[in-house]
């Protein structure tokens, strides 16, 4: 399946070859960076159960086989990480989640740089599972921010910084809250707050920082358009000097908005892996984001989009030149092929 189609000066696209290299400027001074983001990576019971091997132990292999190579080409890759971690079980789904260390393996091992931690379910397992996420994470190379242990550990990880091709980026992480749970004494999670999101943005020294990234977890769950409170948020981040935007939370993909000269606003890239087997909810977008310099030229903005869909039983993320390809049962195919159907409709494309 190969269509294409344009978002305002922007490319949006369903790659035959997802995770296929776009091409660029073939100028000698253009500087590409790749960056690479992935929604809602979540462990309800029933994946944790098919995860786990005959000797008592967990593996995401089969999960993420076919995503793999997408974010290991990039340059910078992101994973909205929608659970709390442990090295021990007992393990538990949905409403207040607890997933085995080795969904951090398999984040290592597809090359994931950094895991945005600030959403509703950060607080699920109180001040324990914070500490244990963040240890994990750290113990797997895995960068991290928008929850931390204390404030200590937030004025390391709050505003993450990375330098790529010699292009300097800096990332925050924002929810808009935490299912009701009280954030745990002496942790910290960054909310979606003007004082604080403009404290945070106003410290970044743009003379050092050429591209501010914000992960945001916002607007209502399994709604298809950004609410008022979704645009009236990303215009205070655009105005405080955000050029990319990445928005999770609401389970669906959500529309995109790219301008070549201004950055990319992604309302909401659905679910990366999940037990949602609804119709809109049983899948997501991994976005490709290539943010390009020529010489000291201003930074210009291409986006791409590749749809992926969760297969059961192994809870295989699925980009379409996998699925379209591979066997599935009648019912299967007809699930894959309406999201897909759905996820080219409402993009446009």
């Amino acid at each position: 399946m190969t269509a294409v189609s344009f978002l305002p000066l922007c490319l949006v696209r369903f790659p035959a070859g997802a995770g296929a290299a776009v091409s660029s400027p073939t100028h000698d001074t253009v500087r590409r960076v790749r960056i690479v983001a992935a929604g809602d990576l979540m462990q309800h019971i029933p994946q944790v159960a098919a995860a786990r091997t005959a000797d008592g132990k967990y593996d995401y292999t089969e999960s993420f086989r076919h995503v793999a190579r997408i974010m290991r080409h990039a340059d910078l890759a992101i994973v909205n990480l929608e659970t709390t971690l442990g090295d021990v079980g007992p393990y538990t789904g949905y409403p207040c989640f607890r997933s085995p260390a080795a969904v951090a393996d398999a984040m290592r091992d597809m090359q994931v740089d950094l895991a945005a931690m600030a959403n509703n379910h950060c607080c699920d397992r109180g001040g324990a599972g914070i500490r244990a996420t963040t240890e994990i994470l750290d113990s797997r190379g895995i960068r991290r921010t928008g929850v931390y242990r204390d404030s200590i550990d937030r004025r390391l990880n709050a505003i993450q910084r990375f330098s790529r091709k010699g292009i300097e980026f800096a990332v925050v992480n924002y929810t808009y809250g935490t299912n009701g749970l009280p954030v745990p004494e002496g942790c910290i999670v960054d909310m979606l707050d003007t004082a604080v999101m403009a404290h945070d943005l106003l410290s970044v020294d743009r003379g050092e920082v050429d591209c501010i990234i914000a992960v945001v977890h916002w607007g209502n769950e399994y709604q298809r358009q950004p609410d008022k409170a979704q645009r009236a948020t990303a215009a205070f981040l655009r105005r405080h000097g955000v050029d990319i935007i990445i928005g999770s939370h609401p389970h669906v993909v959500q529309p995109a908005e790219c301008d070549t000269r201004k950055g990319v606003t992604i309302y909401s890239l659905g679910n990366f892996v999940s037990n949602q087997r609804q119709r809109y909810s049983d899948g997501g977008i991994i976005a490709t984001i290539d943010v390009m310099r020529t010489g000291d030229g201003p930074l210009t903005y291409r986006l791409e989009t590749t749809p992926v869909w969760v297969h059961t039983p192994d809870y295989a993320i699925l980009p379409p030149e996998v699925a379209d390809t591979i066997q599935m049962e009648a019912d299967a195919r007809r699930r894959y092929e309406l999201f897909i159907d759905d996820t080219r409709r409402l993009l446009g494309i």
